[in-house]
This record gives C-alpha cells, structure tokens and sequence, in this order.
C-alpha cells in the first residue's frame, strides 16, 4: 500500500514540478512582455518627437534649405560631437550656434576654427579670441572630421538657423485633431500594460501555491513509514558535486580545454617572438606628435629631412628643433633639454621605435619618393598620438599583403613607364599591384 503510495505520489510530484516550470517559464514573458510594453510608450513618444524633427529639415531641404543628405550628415556629426557643450537655442558650455555662420567671415574660417580652435586662437585671430575671453577655455581639436563631414556640419547650422524645429510646446497648444490623435494611440496601450500587469500579479500567485504544495508533498512523502531512501532520493533528488568533479566525462572535458590553451599560448607566444607593435619607449624628451604635426600641420619631411633622399627617414638634428624653438616656449624644461645638448655638442639620444631585423632592406625613398605612400600607412595616425608607438606589426607576412593589394601609383611618375607597357603586355585587368612588379621578390628585401 506503501509503494503504490508513493507511486502515485511520485506522478504528482513531476506534474507539479512540470507545472510549475511551465508557470515559471511563463511569468518570465509576461514580465518581459510587461517590460518591452513599458518602455514602448516612452520610446514611441520620443521616436515620433524624432521624426517629426526629421521630416521638418527633409522638408526645409527639399524646398530649397539645402542638401538633404548633407544636413542627415551634420546632424549625425552635431549629435556625436557637439551636443555636450552646444545647442540652438541656449548657451551650454560654449555658444549658442543658432547663425554661428553669420558671426565668422567666411564659411573657410568657421570650419578650421572648428579643426583647430587653440592655434587659430594663438594665431591672434580677434573673433575666436573674444569666444576665449568670454567662455575661458579651448574648445577640444576636431581635425579628425573629413572636409565632407564638416561641411555637412556648417549645412545642420545654417539649416536649423533658418528653419527651427517646432517647440514641443507649441505642438500641445494647438489640441485639436493632434491631440485627440495622440490621446486615441496612447489609450490602446495603457489597457495592454495593466492587462499583462494582472496576469502577471495572478501567475505569481499560482507560482507560489505550487511550490507550497510541492513543499507539503515532498514532506508528506518523506515521513511516511516503509518508504526506502531511493525512493525518497527520487522524490526528493540531491546533486552529488563529488561524483560530478571525479567522473571520468569532466575530468577529460577540463584536460582537453586546459592542453588547447597551453597549445594557444605557446603558439601565439612562438608567433609574436620579435613582434614589437603597440612598443612605445620614453624619450629623453617629451615630444607630441599631436601637437606638431596635427594642430600645427607640420610635414613629417621638414624634421625626418631623408624620408624622400634616403633609405633611413633620420631623426631631426637639435637644430631643426632650434629653428623654431629659439623663439617659442624658450623656457619650457622640455625646451631647455634641446638647449643643454647644443650648448654641450651633444646629441639628443632618442630611442628608436621602429626596428627591423638586419636581414631584411626597407628603403624610404622608395616608398615614399617613388611609391608616392603617405607615412600613416604604415606609421597609422601619427598626427593623433601624443607619445609615438610601433603602429604596425612590419613582420614579413604584413609587409607581403601589402605588395598583393597595394595598386602602384603611377600617373606621372616615369619610374614606372617600362614596367606600364610590359604589364599592359602581358595581363588583362589592367591593374598593377605591387607584385606585378617583383614586389614578392626574395631578393627585394632580403639580400
């Protein structure tokens, strides 16, 4: 009688188990039914807010306001940058910028101040000077927007100086047909979220007098006389951990996954041996590159003089740090450093970033001169870094991909007029890369 008992019992114990899984399952997407619900009316209002901002410049554009692609770009560009200190229609941090283009002399002059806002400063332009004397701080440099990106920007400007979007305000005030609209769409809604609201206060009830009743069963069963302890672990069943962590399933499991990231380790450790990307040394000297050559505009060939002469681009002389430096920041410590090693005759013992190994030839001239390369294809951004690192990896398998892809550039360049009609000659596609050229040559580098 015992047996068929529990028998009985252990049928009812899964269908309530089932049942309150099925329950558990089902209040969790009511609750996140609730949530998306919830938040859906907040995001309606604002994306409809959006909206109607947006189909008032596309229809400002298309009657003659400007490009309207351009102006998606400016405002994409304004959104991203701009936003934290500016606005149209109040002083943020910096200036209102409704008819900030009228305030500049010309269109040129707005967008470089934009660029590089602390050098047209310096450089004693009087308008960007008073914005300094009146807001007390630089704007940060923006020269990593692309000339269409800023002209997109001066087109947002003019755009919402000419044609600013509809105050919230005004919208509500005019009630009507608007409003009974809006009302109408936001009734449907409020009835949804307190429905799944209720749903979700009952099935939360029936979850918990299903684990009372499943509380109550389990011990029922365990204090009735003549039940054996398997049928009691059956009712009632415990992960044993022990067994768990000692069968022979885990323990190849946690052999295999520990031996494949030894083998990785070992194998990315073998392949970056020499590899010296994302090097970045302290100088003797404490030099930006950001400041030279991005907000002063400096060429890489007035300091690196052989980078077009040259197999080695050279590191500058004292004396081409003197040619300016002999008038500016004369009493800066970094300033006077330059100052000591020429007084001493000394040079300046900059450690070197980049290095190759001595198999291998790489000449600059080459190039630069007659490849026509900037230096950021292989140095990156170098007019963004403040302390210069080894941006690219320069092991064989990088510099070879590079001849693979890289089209030779030569239009104009008599270099490469032989090579042009043989290549003509001899292949269809009309493109000449680098290794059409002997570009993949052992001999061009290793010699």
């Amino acid at each position: 009688m015992g047996n068929r008992f529990v028998t009985v019992s252990r049928h009812k114990l899964l269908m309530l188990n089932r049942l309150f899984l099925t329950s558990g399952k089902l209040l969790g997407a009511l609750i996140l039914s609730f949530t998306i619900s919830t938040g859906f009316g907040q995001e309606a209002s604002d994306t409809t807010a959006a909206d109607a901002s947006d189909e008032a410049a596309a229809e400002a554009a298309a009657s003659g306001g400007g490009n309207a692609e351009l102006i998606s770009l400016g405002k994409s560009v304004f959104e991203g940058n701009c936003t934290q200190c500016h606005a149209f229609d109040k002083v943020v941090v910096g200036p209102n910028l409704t008819g900030a283009h009228t305030r500049w002399p010309s269109k040129e002059d707005m967008l470089h101040f934009i660029q590089y806002p602390q050098k047209v400063i310096d450089g004693g332009d009087e308008y960007s000077k008073g914005l300094y004397e009146q807001y007390k701080q630089y704007m940060p440099n923006h020269d990593f927007l692309s000339d269409e990106e800023l002209n997109g920007l001066y087109a947002y400007i003019v755009e919402m100086t000419d044609n600013p979007p509809v105050k919230e305000e005004a919208q509500l005030a005019d009630g009507g047909a608007g409003g009974t609209a809006a009302g109408g769409a936001a009734l449907p809604q409020e009835y949804l979220i307190a429905i799944i609201g209720i749903l979700v206060v009952i099935l939360l009830a029936i979850i918990i007098a299903l684990a009372l009743l499943l509380s109550v069963m389990k011990r029922f069963v365990n204090q009735m006389e003549g039940v054996s302890e398997e049928e009691k672990a059956y009712v009632e069943p415990k992960l044993q951990w022990s067994k768990l962590f000692t069968s022979a399933p885990f323990l190849n499991t946690v052999g295999i996954i520990f031996t494949l990231i030894i083998l990785r380790s070992v194998i990315d450790g073998l392949f970056s041996v020499g590899v010296q990307q994302g090097y970045a040394p302290t100088q003797p000297i404490a030099f930006s590159h950001k400041l030279h050559a991005g907000m002063y505009e400096i060429g890489c060939q007035y300091c690196h003089t052989g980078v077009e002469k040259s197999k080695n681009a050279n590191i500058p002389s004292a004396n081409i740090c003197m040619n300016c430096h002999n008038h500016v920041k004369t009493t800066s410590p970094e300033i006077q450093k330059i100052w000591k090693a020429v007084e001493n005759d000394q040079p300046i013992e900059w450690v070197r970033i980049h290095n190759l190994p001595d198999l291998a030839y790489f000449n600059h001239s080459q190039h630069v001169k007659v490849g026509g390369l900037e230096c950021q294809t292989c140095h990156g951004p170098i007019e963004e870094m403040e302390v210069v690192q080894q941006y690219s990896p320069l092991t064989m398998g990088w510099c070879i991909n590079c001849h693979r892809e890289t089209a030779v550039n030569y239009e104009g360049n008599e270099y490469y007029d032989k090579l042009i009609e043989f290549h003509e000659a001899n292949q269809d596609d009309g493109i000449m890369t680098v290794e059409d050229i002997g570009g993949l040559e052992c001999s061009k580098c290793h010699y």
